[in-house]
């Protein structure tokens, strides 16, 4: 999927660790490295609200898309 969800430079610089950022967002360390590592299907707004609200951050700092065609 050419959509991509990356969110750790605003975890960085809210100094929060994995652990932390997942807690905080009310999902498991395990779901919250699938959204990093970009093998998941989906994202729920529900998540993405909290990671936006937790990073203090718009969807669009933490969301990006990448053409697949060269």
């Amino acid at each position: 999927m050419p959509i991509y969800v990356d969110f750790e430079a605003q975890r960085l610089t809210k100094g929060l660790t994995v652990a932390q950022l997942a807690e905080r967002i009310g999902i498991t360390q395990a779901n919250l490295f699938v959204l990093k590592s970009n093998r998941g299907k989906a994202i729920r707004f529900t998540t993405l609200e909290a990671l936006c609200k937790v990073l203090d951050c718009q969807p669009g700092d933490i969301l990006r898309y990448e053409s697949r065609t060269r």
